[in-house]
């Protein structure tokens, strides 16, 4: 594991841990809290709209701050940002005084935060481990995602059912002190990248880029695909757990621990790999795998099959976010990093609230059933479509890599050879 032999990701990666699996306790526990006190899937739907449409609206002022001052110093805020908030939460569910209202205020200030904390936190990975053992922490990075993800919904669904949402949700706030104080002990150097006197230019150079860099754009289209008809998945969860699969708070939990096996292993897939060959085949193969799975769960009613059928389901779907990250950070001038990866966030995150909001009003109509096996078929059409591309634009993201690395300094030898795999 490469990028652990840097200092400054060692306490990231170890306070991040901490802090995703508090994270993963308060999205399952805000889910059900949600559900038990309306009981109704468009308001599910809702709730994920409020918390992730502000990263669509604000992801490009979020990158190009990430482009403009210290990243460091960004992550360092919006991680304070966001345990401000979970505490919050936490007081106002533990004192009985919760209503849905707040935690719609509360879910979309989270977004506003996201929208800053993902495309600083993002572009932060190159300047703990530099170009040559990116690859390696991005996978890291989401290996310690999905490790949180096991864990985390695991003891949600314990703790909602024993002690209540309440307490969850303290615990993913005292968790962020792990990652503030990891942030505060590194000793780090983030210059800033943008020279630009216009906020707007910077922004706008950023959607031109992107837009205008054929692989870029064909994967964050992909990406943008999946997010929105694909991604929904996760919103009904809750209903699948208890209406269809009849489990309760324990079984939501238990679902979505499975669907955290399946995203560990692919992101611990993508760790073992030592060259950024074949992902773009890689990309559109787990695309279509996401698709083939979600429909096999979709029409399962039996827990367990559920359960199992999820860890293909977040295998695939892992493995297609993290080889597209590494491929796009891998193109992509550093000087415009925290601007591309802003657009990566609003297609990864900005595109789930429109997918979270339109599956919550299709499930009230069609059922959930319906719904997920409808989003994932387009997935599968959207695999097919990247895939008959790829050919076209494989040279020129041959060529972006390894002018990245050139930019970067001079590759080593072991990066040269890792390059022309």
């Amino acid at each position: 594991m490469r990028a652990l032999k840097h200092r400054n990701f060692q306490l990231f990666f170890s306070g991040q841990l901490i802090s995703l699996i508090g994270t993963w306790m308060q999205t399952v526990a805000q889910s059900w809290l949600v559900y038990r006190m309306t009981g109704s899937s468009l308001l599910l739907g809702s709730v994920g709209f409020a918390s992730q449409f502000p990263v669509f609206l604000m992801a490009p002022i979020g990158g190009m701050v990430a482009d403009r001052v210290s990243r460091h110093r960004v992550v360092v805020a919006t991680q304070t940002a966001a345990m401000i908030l979970a505490l919050i939460l936490a007081v106002l569910t533990l004192t009985h005084r919760v209503t849905v209202p707040q935690i719609f205020v509360l879910a979309a200030l989270l977004g506003v935060v996201n929208a800053f904390d993902i495309p600083g936190r993002q572009s932060f990975l190159v300047d703990m481990v530099g170009r040559e053992d990116l690859m390696n922490a991005i996978a890291l990075n989401s290996s310690m995602f999905n490790g949180a993800r096991v864990i985390g919904p695991a003891i949600a669904g314990i703790l909602v059912a024993k002690i209540g949402e309440g307490w969850c949700f303290f615990a993913n706030g005292i968790s962020y002190i792990a990652v503030i104080a990891g942030l505060l002990m590194m000793k780090i150097h983030c210059p800033s990248r943008s020279k630009s006197d216009s906020p707007l230019d910077d922004i706008i150079e950023g959607f031109h880029w992107a837009s205008h860099t054929a692989p870029i754009r064909a994967l964050l289209l992909l990406l943008g695909l999946v997010s929105l008809v694909g991604m929904p998945y996760t919103v009904l969860m809750p209903l699948f757990a208890d209406r269809i699969l009849h489990g309760g708070a324990k079984g939501l939990g238990i679902l979505m621990g499975f669907t955290g096996i399946g995203a560990l292993l692919g992101a611990l897939t993508l760790a073992l790999r030592s060259g950024v060959r074949g992902l773009g085949r890689l990309v559109a193969l787990t695309c279509a795998g996401f698709g083939v799975s979600l429909i096999a769960f979709s029409f399962s009613r039996y827990f367990w099959l559920s359960a199992v059928l999820l860890i293909p389901v977040g295998f695939c779907l892992m493995l297609q976010m993290a080889c597209s990250n590494t491929l796009i950070q891998s193109m992509v001038p550093d000087a415009l990093r925290g601007r591309v990866m802003a657009v990566y966030s609003m297609m990864f995150m900005g595109m789930a609230p429109f997918g979270a909001l339109l599956g919550g009003a299709l499930a009230d109509r069609l059922g959930a059933p319906i719904t997920v096996s409808t989003g994932a078929v387009a997935s599968i059409v959207g695999a097919i479509v990247f895939a008959r591309q790829l050919p076209a634009f494989r040279g020129e993201a041959r060529q972006l890599i390894i002018a990245q690395a050139v930019a970067g300094g001079e590759p080593s030898e072991e990066m040269t050879a890792r390059l022309r795999e």
